[in-house]
Parts: C-alpha cells; sequence; structure tokens
C-alpha cells in the first residue's frame, strides 16, 4: 500500500514574485512567518537568540530569496528540487507561498550559519523572551524541542499554515528535505501524544516571538565586565612588548605539556560554572542550568577533596554508595559544580557530569568518614532536576532547590484536605529541614504506613505560568515526580499525565501514597498514577476504580503495578506486577486485569476491567464468560486461575494482566 504521505504530483515552477507583491506579503503575513520561524529554528539557540533569529530571519526573506538561483540556470530540463514550490492553496497568493517556503528553508540551516546570516535585528543590554505558557505548553515545547528540525517544519505547516499532508510533503522535499514523509509521521506521533488541542497550544503566547517581554541583562555582571575589559586593554599592551622582547631574547620556547585528563578532573580550576542567570534564557532548563551555590564555591581545598573522591572511589576514608544502574566510573570531563558548602555540620560538595549527580559530605571536625554518593540524572528536566537532597540526618532532610523555583511547601500526601505549609528557603537555594520518613522502621506494625511528606514546588513565571507540582523523597538524591492521570471521560480523548496538584489529583494520590514505601532506593524517576477506568461494580455496591501506577527510573526501566480499590475507602488491592515493560506508559498505552471479589452481600464474582479502547473481553479457565465493551462481572461459582483476554479495534488480541499467587484477595489467577 503507498504510503499517505507519498508525494503526488508535480511542483510547480519556484518563480520569484514582484518586489511589490513580495514587500506587501511580508508586511500582511509577518507575524505568522515569524511564528513559523521562530518554531523551526533549533530551541539550543536559546529563548533570546532564538526570538532575534526568527525576526531576522523573515526580514531577511526577501534577500535571501533574490540569492536563490532562477529556474532554467541550471541547464536544460526540469529546475532542481530546491527551486520548485508545492502548489498554493485555494486563494493564496504565490508572494506568499514563495515566503513561507524560504523561511522554512532558512530555518532548517545549521545553527553554526545563523549569526553571519542574520545580523540584526540586534538588542543589546536586554533579554527578549515569549509569555511563559502553562503545563500543556511546557510538555509540547519539550516535545518540539526533542524532535527534528524537519518534524517541527511539518507540524507547523499542517497546523499552524493548514497545508494538507501532500502539499507539505511537496514543500519539505523543495527545501531539501530527504524523507519528507518520516517527517510527517513523527509529527503526526507529537500531535497524538499530546492529547490536547495542538493547534490552539501553537498559537498561544508561548509560542509567539512577536509578543515578548523583556527584562535587563545582568547590570552587575555587565559593569564588571566593562572595567574588566578596559584593564586588559591596558594589560595587554603592557605584556605585548614584553613578551615580543622575551621572545628576541629567547628565541622559541618549546610548547608545555597539556594536563592529562585525569588530572583535569581533579583540578577545581577546571569545574564548569553556570552563570547565575543561564537558566532563565535557555531551552535547557535542567541541571545544566543551576548555577554554582552556597559559601564554599572558592573553597580549593574542599573542592579537590570532593574530586579526588570520585576520581578514587571507596576507601581512603570515604564511603561509596550508588543507586541502582548508576556507573561508578570517574568523570571523563570536568564536572559542572552545583553547590559547596557547610549544611548542618558537614562540608557538602553538589557535582553534575551531565549524567550523574555526585554528593560528597565530609562531616566536620573529622567525626567521621566522608561519604560520595552517585546517582543517575539523564535528562532531568523542570520537574526533575527541580530538587537535590543536600544531606540527610535521622528524621529530616535539607533540599538544594532549582533557581528557577519560585515557591516552595510541603505536604502530607496522606492528608489532601490539609493545606501545604510553606517552607522557607535561603537565597543559595537551601530549604529548611524537611521531616522525613523512613519507609520501614523498627516497631511499626508490618503493612503499617508512615506519613509520606512530599514536596509542592511552583517554578518561576520567567520559565512557565501556573506550574506546580509535587516530588516524593525516596531516599536518594533526586526526589520521584508525582503525576495523575484522571480516568477517561465520556466522549473525550486519551488523557495524558498531569500535576496532581489539584483537589482531584490529591485525592487520588492519598489513596496510594503507601505504595510508595517499596519503591525507597530503587532508582525511581517518577510515579504516574492512571485511573484507567471505573467499573459499576455488581449488587449495587457502588463503583470501583482500577489503578495501574506506572514507575520510571533514571536507568531507563519501566515498572507497572495493578490496583483495584473498591468503593468505602479501604486499602487498594494489588493486582499484578511488571517489571521492565511499556505498560500502562504512552507505548503501552492498553491494559486489562481482573481479580475476584466479594460483594458486601457475599456473593462471590470475577472482575475485569480494560482501558478504554477495549472492545471485548474474554475469560478462559476456572471461570468461562465473555463480555463487550471494557467491562466483565461475572458470578464465579468455583475459583481457580483464568485467563484473560481483550479485544482491541484492530482485532488484535491483549493478554490480561491477574493477579500472583499469595496476594490477598487475589487466590491464584494467572494471566493468560
Amino acid at each position: 500500500m503507498p504510503s499517505r504521505h507519498a508525494l503526488p504530483g508535480a511542483a510547480i515552477s519556484a518563480h520569484r514574485p514582484a518586489r511589490e507583491a513580495a514587500e506587501a506579503a511580508l508586511v500582511e503575513h509577518y507575524p505568522t512567518l515569524v511564528r513559523l520561524a521562530h518554531l523551526v529554528l533549533p530551541p539550543a539557540l536559546g529563548r533570546h537568540r532564538r526570538v532575534l533569529a526568527a525576526h531576522a530571519l523573515v526580514q531577511n526573506s526577501l534577500t535571501e530569496a533574490a540569492r536563490r538561483p532562477k529556474p532554467g540556470t541550471h541547464g536544460a530540463g526540469t529546475p532542481p528540487a530546491e527551486a520548485s514550490l508545492p502548489g498554493q492553496r485555494s486563494g493564496e497568493r504565490s508572494a506568499h507561498a514563495w515566503l513561507r517556503a524560504t523561511v522554512v528553508r532558512a530555518a532548517l540551516r545549521p545553527p553554526r550559519r545563523f549569526p553571519p546570516a542574520f545580523p540584526l535585528p540586534l538588542v543589546l543590554g536586554l533579554r527578549l523572551f515569549p509569555r511563559a505558557g502553562g503545563t500543556d505548553e511546557l510538555a509540547l515545547d519539550r516535545a518540539l524541542a526533542e524532535a527534528a528540525p524537519e518534524t517541527r517544519a511539518a507540524l507547523a505547516l499542517r497546523i499552524l499554515e493548514g497545508l494538507p499532508a501532500d502539499a507539505t510533503a511537496r514543500l519539505l522535499a523543495s527545501v531539501g528535505v530527504a524523507d519528507p514523509a518520516v517527517a510527517l509521521r513523527a509529527a503526526e506521533r507529537i500531535e497524538a501524544a499530546s492529547g490536547t488541542d495542538v493547534g490552539a497550544l501553537l498559537r498561544s503566547a508561548e509560542f509567539d516571538p512577536c509578543t515578548v517581554h523583556t527584562r535587563p541583562t545582568d547590570l552587575l555582571r555587565r559593569r564588571r565586565r566593562t572595567r574588566l575589559a578596559t584593564l586588559a586593554g591596558v594589560l595587554l599592551l603592557v605584556t605585548a612588548g614584553a613578551a615580543v622582547t622575551a621572545g628576541v631574547r629567547a628565541g622559541t620556547a618549546p610548547e608545555s605539556a597539556s594536563p592529562s585528563a585525569g588530572a583535569r578532573t581533579t583540578d577545581p580550576a577546571a569545574l564548569l560554572r553556570t552563570p547565575a542567570d543561564r537558566w532563565a534564557d535557555t531551552s535547557r532548563v535542567d541541571l545544566t542550568a543551576w548555577p554554582a551555590r552556597g559559601a564554599g564555591t572558592r573553597d580549593t581545598a574542599l573542592l579537590r577533596r570532593a574530586l579526588e573522591a570520585w576520581a578514587r572511589g571507596a576507601g581512603d576514608g570515604v564511603r561509596r554508595t550508588a543507586t541502582p544502574g548508576t556507573p561508578v566510573s570517574p568523570p571523563a570531563e570536568p564536572p559542572r559544580l552545583l553547590f559547596a558548602g557547610p549544611v548542618d555540620g558537614a562540608d557538602v560538595v553538589l557535582l553534575h557530569d551531565g549524567r550523574r549527580l555526585a554528593r560528597y559530605a565530609e562531616p566536620r571536625g573529622g567525626r567521621g568518614p566522608a561519604v560520595l554518593d552517585l546517582a543517575r540524572a539523564d535528562d532531568a528536566d523542570v520537574t526533575t532536576g527541580a530538587a537535590v537532597v543536600l544531606i540527610r540526618t535521622p528524621g529530616r532532610v535539607r533540599y538544594l532547590l532549582a533557581p528557577w523555583i519560585a515557591g516552595a511547601a510541603v505536604r502530607d500526601l496522606r492528608a489532601p484536605g490539609t493545606a501545604a505549609r510553606p517552607l522557607d528557603v535561603t537565597p543559595d537555594g537551601v530549604t529548611a529541614p524537611v521531616r522525613y520518613d523512613a519507609p520501614y522502621t523498627r516497631g511499626r506494625a508490618p503493612g503499617a504506613c508512615a506519613g509520606v511528606t512530599v514536596l509542592q514546588l511552583r517554578s518561576s513565571t520567567r520559565i512557565v505560568e501556573d506550574h506546580a507540582f509535587l516530588l516524593a523523597d525516596l531516599g536518594e538524591l533526586a526526589p520521584a515526580h508525582l503525576t495523575w492521570t484522571p480516568p477517561p471521560g465520556a466522549g473525550a480523548p486519551a488523557r495524558a499525565p498531569r500535576e496532581a496538584t489539584g483537589a482531584r489529583g490529591l485525592a487520588a494520590w492519598a489513596r496510594s501514597a503507601c505504595s510508595l514505601a517499596p519503591l525507597h532506593g530503587t532508582g525511581v524517576r517518577s510515579v504516574n498514577r492512571w485511573e484507567y477506568a471505573e467499573q459499576l461494580l455488581p449488587d449495587r455496591a457502588g463503583r470501583a476504580l482500577w489503578v495501574c501506577s506506572r514507575v520510571e527510573t533514571w536507568e531507563g526501566s519501566g515498572r507497572a503495578a495493578v490496583f483495584f480499590e473498591a468503593p468505602g475507602g479501604t486499602a487498594p488491592r494489588p493486582v499484578a506486577e511488571l517489571r521492565d515493560t511499556a505498560a500502562c506508559s504512552r507505548f503501552g498505552q492498553h491494559v486489562l486485569a481482573g481479580t475476584y471479589w466479594t460483594a458486601p452481600s457475599g456473593a462471590r464474582y470475577l472482575l475485569a476491567t480494560g482501558s478504554r479502547r477495549l472492545t471485548g473481553v474474554t475469560v478462559g479457565g476456572a471461570v468461562t464468560a465473555a463480555a463487550r465493551g471494557p467491562f466483565l462481572a461475572i458470578r464465579a461459582t468455583a475459583e481457580g486461575p483464568v485467563r484473560l483476554t481483550g479485544r482491541l479495534p484492530d482485532g488484535s488480541a491483549l493478554p490480561g494482566l491477574t493477579g500472583s499467587p499469595g496476594v490477598t484477595g487475589s487466590p491464584g489467577l494467572t494471566g493468560s
């Protein structure tokens, strides 16, 4: 079957319109062309440079077009692909189509060509950035940042420009994209994964480079740099003459050997240090945007001890720990300094090598061994890179918060109706002590669950508006991000995970709070509670909730656990657990699970429920039954292992998940 993204028809000849028509089209469509360029340009430019590059690219589009060779200058025959354009939409002027193709072609250039190609406009002393959006805009922006430039171009042309797929494919081919069909399919995946109206998001202020906020650059740093530049100029004149004289007298001296890589990774002077305001003007809102903070950032002796401890590993008075899946090798390049200074009776150094976090802590006064803790931090983002544990003492912990955190509070996850308590934070981002409950404590009854204290953080409006989120401390360096996916609505599209800070999200997580205890120390990055179905129970017993808890780890593996929550406030019943699986993620969006259940009347039932797309459920084994749709409830006169199978719209089968032997309330069910 041919791809629906094939290139039907021939492209029309790319004749440059008259200058007057091109100028009129440029003025008329300037905002849409700038938005198109801004979306295609690489996010790595940073928000300020990306805005300026988008405006410069569009303003120079007539000049860029003038540089293009006209058809016929390449010799006889059909003009080359780069000199052809897809046919216009009905009623669209050729000048607009020409400018659109020119803008896309220029925006797809390698980033190294942007500075010389687009020298204007030039803004000195101010930083420009679009207005921050909400959580949905932030998620879409991150997805676009990870996409290829041609994918962003395909999405913009299809949604912002309204071009059909075939015209989009022809335009992409005309500007040099090797495989437009691949770009179109990738754009469709981004649109499908969003779960929201992508068109509305792309037309919001978050992606509008024509409506921007301004703020000054670092005024103190600017004044310092001016003074230093003046002083450097004077010194340069003095030392240049001295160097010339010394060269004449001594001849050419041999070059000194450069220090080895190992020596550089233990040299405090080689540590990377991020400028204090970088986080507010970068597309990478992660640990690479953290500045160096703390009173010990210039303590060369402390920094050297921390670097040497990381290079040597355990031994020589250093105890080392590492979360599962974390390499313990020394850094290959000088790491980035995030923090150094005294905290609660210890000198602490926090480092980041791009893949891992390293925390070095030595008791002040030599009252014990130093400790080096390593943890993975691959692709940490605005939430998973928002807090790091600085020091943990019995019953309490202090965190270092990201520079983009504008508000912090703590709350008991098991008490959703209780307001969050504000958390004091120093100017360096160090929090006041926060209660920490170890999951397993002597004297606690088996199965008992302690209070679950979580951080509720709010991002600065300089990067995103109205964005609050929850982090749960699971005994590691980086707390885990907690999200929530509500049950499907009638006729509503599939819902994406969202922050659990609203009343319904907090109430949902209150029921799952105790399920976090077994996750301590297992390298968890995030946990999403997906309420994939609500089932009307037999005997008028109310509605039960089926939940799939999805655990993502830093080392890449995923785990899923299905719970059955009967009405009446009873504890969730574990049904099944899978390890190293894509189930209950965006790559495993279908789930079916079943369990035995006793009604208040004493009647025994087999219940099975699938996600919203299932068209049928069948069960075999100790109980035999079938049902249309995703729900099954059948009176069970016998109990024993069963096999569940779900049916999907395309006719394929989905194996069901059922309880393992020994799980309370689920006597030996097995999956098919």
